[in-house]
């Protein structure tokens, strides 16, 4: 009864390792499966909620990242910060893969910096 325990408890012990260290899934099809509320809010939270989100004082070029409406409307100057399924118009990728100084996302002297593996979540999520 024991071993029967212990082996039980190591074989869930290994699919949770696996499950937490797989955070972006590829399904049969090749595609990565992205969960905005799981993948993604915790990546702009981290990032880019504190110039572009709900503190009106605190927002940078008129930009709301948390509220849909906003982060996927178009702007006064025809930039749209997210468009789905279009990753070339969506200035969001532009911005965190510039290598411009001026231009990336989050800005040098913010001190964060996007992962290569957030980078990808994102890409997967807009495309």
């Amino acid at each position: 009864m024991l071993r029967f325990r212990a082996s039980t408890a190591l074989l869930i012990a290994g699919i949770a390792a696996t499950s937490c260290a797989t955070s972006v899934d590829a399904g049969a099809s090749g595609l990565i499966t992205v969960d905005f509320n799981r993948d993604i809010r915790p990546i702009l939270s981290a990032n880019c909620y504190a110039c572009h989100g709900p503190d009106a004082n605190a927002r940078k070029a008129g930009l709301r990242l948390d509220q849909a409406d906003a982060a996927y409307a178009v702007r006064e100057d025809g930039i749209t910060a997210i468009k789905p399924a279009d990753l070339a118009a969506s200035e969001l990728w532009k911005r965190i893969t510039s290598t411009d100084a001026d231009d990336v996302m989050p800005p040098p002297e913010s001190h964060r910096a996007l992962t290569d593996e957030d980078k990808a979540k994102i890409r997967a999520w807009i495309e």
